[in-house]
Parts: C-alpha cells; structure tokens; sequence
C-alpha cells in the first residue's frame, strides 16, 4: 500500500478525516461490539499510516472505553513516513467520566463550557488539556479552530458513529477512509455515522479504492 494515498492535502484549516472499517453489510462493529477484530492486515496497515499522519486522534469516550485506548504510542506508529508525528489523543466526552488511563498527559479532552467545574479540575491536575467549547453542545467549528491555532489541524476521526454522525451533520468531514470487510455479520449492527437530526446530504467524490488480503480499502472527500 503506497502511504502517499493517505497525505493530507494543503489547507489553511482543521482538516477532518475520518477512518471506519465496516462488514460488508455495514456494521463497524463484531458480535463483541467493538470494531478492531473487522480489520485484517490491510485495514490495520491504513489504520498505522493514518495514526503516523495526523495531529490529533479523535475519538468519543464510549469508543475510548470498549477499545481500549490509551494514549498514542509512538512504537505503533510508522515515523519513517514523510511528514509522520505521534498525534494527541483527544477524547470528547460529557460527563468527564473516564478511566485512568486517559488521565495523564499526551490526552486532550473536549467538552463543553458546562462540564463540571470539578471534573475539569481534576483531569488538569492529571496533566490532561481540556478544551472548553459550546454550553449545552459542543461547538465543533470553534474546537477544529482552536486545535488549527494549537498547530493540530489535521484531526483523524476514529469513531464513533455518535462522534462522526455530529460531525457530519455539521458538514465537517472533510474526507472518509472506509475499509471493506470481506464479512458478513447477518445482525443488526450500527453503521458509521448515528445522529438524532434531520436527514443531511452531503456528496463525496471517490479518491481511491484499492484491494488488497481481501479487503477493500476507499477513500471519499467531499465536494465543496
């Protein structure tokens, strides 16, 4: 697989990528309800040039809690790419409720302006950033603004789909890498994007499709 698919394209702002690995069928996620086994060694090695690439890994609590993340370890990346760094982990959660292993530095938290005083002040006294925008929502706009200031601006989305589907709501995908599992799961199951809100369109222009160990690995951009 040649890593120069998966560069960044020039922009003078936050650019939002967003990588799912689906079955067949749709659903990003097993009978275990986590999405990590759906990946053969394609997937993974997408998964490894994308991580090296960007700024930021994204990803919402519920996700960070059921896969396991941890803050990005620059031994699971591949630093011999062009332009490759250890991204941040940032985690957007509400409640602030998360496991401690994503209470130490080298994690950035999104909320809100409301989260509790408290919780946020804990998590600062762990070494975690916490990056405050919107009241009752978060205000996604200023937060892609502030990570571009912060000298962040490419952000890997990596799910979930409650995470990606707000963020596609608002128009803010800038791009989708999809993996296509050669499985399917023959149950109900979520697809990658979930949001209570009213239907949205927004069209994409195929960048790449390339196969490979049976696994059909794309990527979208949107038109703008």
């Amino acid at each position: 697989m040649d890593p120069a698919l998966y560069a960044y394209p020039p922009s003078d702002r936050a650019w939002v990528r967003s990588n799912f690995v689906a079955t067949i069928d749709g659903a990003v996620t097993d009978g275990d309800g986590v999405s990590g086994s759906l990946g053969g060694d394609a997937d993974h090695r997408a998964f490894t040039i994308m991580r090296s690439l960007a700024d930021v890994v994204l990803v919402g609590a519920g996700t960070a809690r059921d896969e396991g993340y941890g803050p990005i370890d620059p031994d699971d990346l591949d630093l011999s790419l062009p332009e490759a760094r250890t991204p941040v982990l940032a985690v957007v959660s509400g409640s602030l409720d998360l496991p401690e292993r994503l209470r130490t530095p080298g994690v950035l938290v999104v909320t809100t302006t409301s989260a509790d005083a408290d919780a946020v002040a804990a998590l600062e006294s762990s070494g975690v950033e916490v990056l405050q925008h919107g009241d009752d929502a978060i205000d996604w706009p200023a937060v892609l603004r502030a990570l571009a200031v912060r000298g962040l601006p490419r952000v890997l989305c990596e799910g979930g789909p409650g995470l990606l589907g707000t963020l596609a709501h608002a128009d803010l995908v800038d791009e989708v890498c999809l993996s296509i599992a050669p499985v399917l799961t023959s149950g109900v199951g979520p697809g990658i994007t979930a949001h209570d809100g009213p239907h949205t369109h927004h069209d994409y222009t195929l960048a790449h499709a390339v196969a490979e160990d049976g696994t059909l690995l794309t990527r979208w951009v949107r038109d703008r």
